[in-house]
């Protein structure tokens, strides 16, 4: 998908969850941001972002908030995209022949992003922007027809942790159960049987492609903990920290 009358700008404020202050050619203008997320890691005071110009003149705000530039790549924060992108990909034929395409599904007490028809069959698509790849994998193999995106600039991955507590009893066989966590057999098995990577690199299992990774600071994950909560509660909603 494309956006049109695309400007630069730089980020000034965010009064609230609805609106932002952007300097634009140097006139500060007051624009719909379109995710009432926080996005505090990425609307920094001085950051470049991009934003459409609306096409109707009877709005209150002449531009929406739609890119921002981080680290070097320009990351989209409009809400809506990915529904509009996928909605895109269906008509072009992305899924094959469909009929009678409609959005915001009402079905029983549920409502689902797209329903159509294809090859006679009534299907429902729900459209998420991410989610683990283990839990993608049990689908696939449950009989779902779910495909697999992976970034291709990379992904962060983080494997399970295990420690031993200091002092505990039985230090021993503490430290005996997590070399058995560690053998060959049971990653192997993390693998085939349950869709988890490995954390060795000589049982990597072919039916996981290999992944440009990420670095993770987890000791910054950490300090900024709450931070990442309250990030995640205005997304998804409560969260037990």
């Amino acid at each position: 998908m494309n956006y049109a009358n695309m400007v630069s700008g730089t980020f000034l404020a965010r009064p609230n969850r609805f609106i932002a202050h952007v300097d634009i050619a140097g006139q500060t203008e007051t624009v719909h941001v379109k995710n009432t997320g926080r996005c505090k890691e990425l609307l920094v005071p001085g950051t470049r972002v991009w934003c459409q110009e609306a096409s109707s003149p009877a709005r209150k705000t002449r531009f929406d908030l739609i890119t921002v530039e981080k680290g070097g790549r320009l990351i989209n924060m409009d809400s809506q995209a990915p529904n509009a992108a996928a909605k895109e990909w269906l008509l072009s034929g992305g899924f094959g022949e469909i009929e009678a395409l409609r959005a915001e599904t009402v079905h029983g007490d549920s409502r689902f992003d797209f329903s159509f028809f294809r090859d006679g069959k009534l299907w429902f698509l729900e459209v998420k922007g991410v989610t683990l790849e283990e839990n993608a994998r049990k689908a696939i193999a449950d009989g779902l027809d779910v495909a697999i995106v992976y970034p291709a600039e990379g992904t962060s991955v983080l494997p399970d942790g295990a420690a031993i507590v200091r002092g505990c009893a039985h230090e021993e066989n503490a430290r005996k159960f997590i070399d058995f966590l560690l053998s060959p057999d049971v990653q192997q098995l993390l693998g085939a049987e349950l869709s988890r990577r490995s954390v060795r690199t000589d049982t990597a299992s072919d039916a996981l492609p290999e992944l440009t990774v990420l670095p993770y600071d987890l000791r910054r994950a950490d300090e900024r903990r709450q931070e990442l909560f309250d990030a995640w509660q205005a997304l998804c909603g409560e969260v037990e920290a």
